[in-house]
């Protein structure tokens, strides 16, 4: 896990189906899916969050927890979502960075996001690994990709 991945609300753009569809290129292996190489890497600061916060939008804090309204409305509701479709929380995630340190956030969402097949990531938006597991994404619809 790389520190670059880690948008300012939380998000850990390295285990989000659209940087991972990105880093397995999986368009050429017949996969229709939007590409995103993180927030950060994009110079985006974060996407969920930018346009409702200027200081986010400006770049005047590295994440959401520096904000004397952390968490806001806006980064409530995204958590809600995450914690409910995809068992993650970004409100956590921060918490942890504030507490532990970002060293030592990596480390624990490197372990916690491992394929125990191949050793490379999990995505937390369907649960595989897209490196080895595209047998599953072409078989079962739910996920929600469409073969070009």
């Amino acid at each position: 896990m790389e520190e670059r991945l880690i948008a300012p609300c939380g998000m850990n753009c390295g285990v989000c189906v659209s940087y991972l569809a990105m880093k397995y290129d999986l368009k050429k292996q017949g996969f229709a899916k939007a590409y995103c190489a993180g927030c950060l890497p994009r110079g985006k600061n974060c996407a969920f969050m930018k346009k409702q916060c200027d200081l986010l939008g400006k770049g005047l804090v590295r994440f959401c927890y520096e904000c004397r309204d952390f968490p806001c409305s806006r980064l409530k509701a995204l958590d809600k979502r995450y914690r409910t479709k995809y068992h993650m929380s970004m409100i956590e995630n921060l918490e942890f960075i504030r507490e532990h340190g970002i060293e030592r956030f990596l480390r624990k969402e490197e372990a916690k996001w491992r394929c125990p097949e191949c050793g490379e990531t999990i995505c937390c938006h369907n649960g595989l690994c897209l490196n080895c597991s595209l047998d599953t994404l072409r078989q079962n619809k739910e996920y929600r990709w469409d073969e070009e």
